[in-house]
């Protein structure tokens, strides 16, 4: 079995491939209904067993909110295969006074310890409500790292606006990588695909791109091509799946894009195609 390259983030070995939530938890972008089906389709087992397939490639590592599902997914897949998963949480917590107790980023960050987080990443939702483009920095950012070191986890941002990483590299944010939208469709980008390549390729820190296929709206094919091919050496791809089946398409289109092949992934038929 082939393993999955792999890069370094704050002095942990990370896969170039991570493993996404959304399709395990329920935030499919596309509907209520749809979201429902995810919800009531995946259970810990289900969810187990694709991260199994992507631990058969050395993908050990998947990005997702604090989620006691998940959690309790991927210490079944840990323990079915032997082998440990580096989990990567994007928790949000209270950033103006008032809010619930349980949700102050000292409680958020100790449940992200006990969650056996190793790169703790605030979330967009985050993010991006401390943005200052009037100043070019992220307010409050150093405060929160902080408090993540103190915990022994390793501080990124998540973000959807171009301009976070662009501050971050500026102010010297303590930070050792970003979570950042890209996907040729453009899906949820602020900007331009072309001006979000550059700001991946400009970045100081190896950056997470996250929605490659614009959540379902791309085939595999066509929107791992498309990342694959315009990011760096040290960047990564995460990548949501439904099904085993699909977890192991997309490493294996994946590998072959990375080793220069046209990838040769079974193709959907139909009746349509019967003249081909």
């Amino acid at each position: 079995m082939t393993e999955f390259p792999r890069t370094m983030v704050g002095g942990v070995s990370l896969p170039r491939l991570i493993a996404g939530s959304n399709w395990f938890l329920g935030y499919s972008h596309t509907s209520v209904a749809k979201d429902n089906f995810i919800k009531t389709y995946q259970t810990r087992d289900s969810v187990a067993e694709i991260l199994s397939i992507f631990l058969e490639y050395g993908v050990d590592a998947v990005m997702g909110p604090m989620s006691e599902k998940l959690e309790e997914a991927v210490q079944e897949a840990e323990q079915r295969s032997g082998k440990g998963i580096i989990r990567i949480l994007t928790p949000h917590f209270n950033i103006t006074p008032g809010g619930p107790e349980a949700m102050a980023p000292e409680r958020v960050f100790d449940t992200c310890k006990e969650m056996n987080a190793t790169f703790c990443m605030p979330h967009q939702a985050i993010t991006d409500a401390l943005m200052d483009r009037m100043y070019r920095k992220i307010r409050d950012i150093d405060i929160y790292t902080a408090m993540i070191r103190e915990r022994g986890m390793i501080p990124g941002l998540s973000t959807h606006m171009p301009e976070s990483v662009i501050y971050a590299d500026e102010t010297g944010a303590d930070v050792e990588t970003y979570i950042q939208l890209y996907n040729a469709a453009g899906f949820l980008l602020q900007v331009e695909a072309d001006w979000v390549m550059r700001i991946i390729k400009n970045a100081k820190k190896p950056v997470m791109t996250i929605k490659p296929l614009a959540a379902g709206r791309l085939l595999p094919v066509v929107g791992l091509s498309f990342v694959w091919n315009t990011i760096r050496d040290c960047d990564m791809v995460t990548i949501g799946t439904t099904t085993p089946a699909e977890a192991r398409e997309s490493i294996e289109i994946s590998l072959d894009l990375l080793n220069k092949r046209l990838p040769d992934n079974e193709l959907q038929r139909t009746r349509s195609k019967n003249s081909l």
